[in-house]
């Protein structure tokens, strides 16, 4: 009886070194499962708690990818104009508008900015672009919108303060103490207030309110200040008396005080004296029409007395 011998069987050693890969293969997946394990032990947190983790992320992936795709299709729009729809159905649009802290402006500017929000549904109410027009109002320093619902929309101004009038070819105009244009104004009614003049001098009210409060025995009795040659200030007194600052912050503030303390021991202002010039350092000239055959005196600011020439 004859028996077959089947040509290219697996062989013993072939079948080893099978066994001995897949018993590798086995090693290392023990190994990585338990250096795994041993990771997630020094974590905080438990494998369920881990999953529950990856999970949200994968999720939260998820609704953002979605939510992108419908902003591209205009769904959050149109959800949105609904949502206002309902809402103004409910009765949550405006219907009243109260505007506080106006005492000097017109209210009625107020109100015809927001007159375009009437009867809108509240959840369509753009309260920071609204603010932004209430910003562009020369008397509005600062503005703030809210909704009080069900209804009113309440509008808080905080109003810019008067400080000099700016006089300008053929007008005078209100401003503020940063130099801000607020309203013209007559002559009559600009009879209060500092009057401020020449090329520049806008960009300058600041300033001019730091040197004023170098002499403060001064400051109320000043009626006008010129800028002049956009380098310096010449002031005038209530009594019409000028006087003429150096240049610069420095020498223009040490001088008005110069002046201040020679007028409390020498009484210059309200004399016969028209003009004072302290462009000079230490020395102060002045212009007397009437008082001699000589019209100028001088003032050594250092020695304090008038001595005459």
């Amino acid at each position: 009886m004859s028996q077959k011998i089947r040509r290219g069987g697996t062989g013993a050693r072939k079948v080893a070194r099978r066994q001995g890969t897949q018993a590798r293969v086995r090693q290392t997946k023990k190994q990585a499962s338990g250096a795994m394990g041993a990771a997630i032990r020094f974590l905080p947190f438990t494998e369920e708690q881990l999953q529950r983790v990856f999970l949200a992320i994968i999720l939260g992936g998820a609704a953002a990818l979605a939510w992108f795709v419908a902003s591209l299709a205009g769904v959050p729009a149109m959800a949105q104009q609904q949502l206002a729809n309902l809402a103004g159905d409910a009765g949550f649009e405006v219907k009243n508008v109260e505007v506080r802290g106006t005492e000097r402006m017109n209210v009625l500017t107020v109100y015809e900015r927001v007159l375009g929000e009437q009867d809108q549904a509240m959840p369509l109410v753009d309260v920071e672009a609204l603010r932004a027009e209430l910003l562009d109002l020369d008397w509005v320093r600062d503005a703030r919108v809210s909704r009080q619902l069900p209804d009113t929309l309440v509008i808080d101004i905080v109003e810019r303060v008067p400080h000099a009038v700016l006089r300008k070819p053929g007008r005078l105009v209100l401003i503020d103490a940063t130099g801000h244009a607020l309203e013209p104004i007559s002559a009559a009614n600009a009879k209060p207030y500092l009057m401020i003049e020449g090329p520049g001098a806008q960009r300058q009210v600041p300033a001019l309110a730091t040197l004023l409060e170098a002499a403060p025995a001064l400051k109320p009795q000043v009626a006008e200040a010129e800028w002049v040659g956009n380098r310096r200030w010449d002031i005038t007194f209530k009594t019409d008396q000028v006087l003429a600052l150096p240049e610069g912050e420095e020498a223009s503030a040490k001088a008005l005080m110069s002046f201040a303390r020679l007028d409390g021991v020498n009484r210059l202002l309200g004399g016969k004296v028209a003009s004072f010039d302290m462009r000079a350092p230490e020395r102060i000239y002045m212009r007397c029409p009437g008082c001699g055959e000589g019209e100028g005196e001088d003032l050594a600011t250092g020695e304090g007395e008038v001595r005459s020439e």
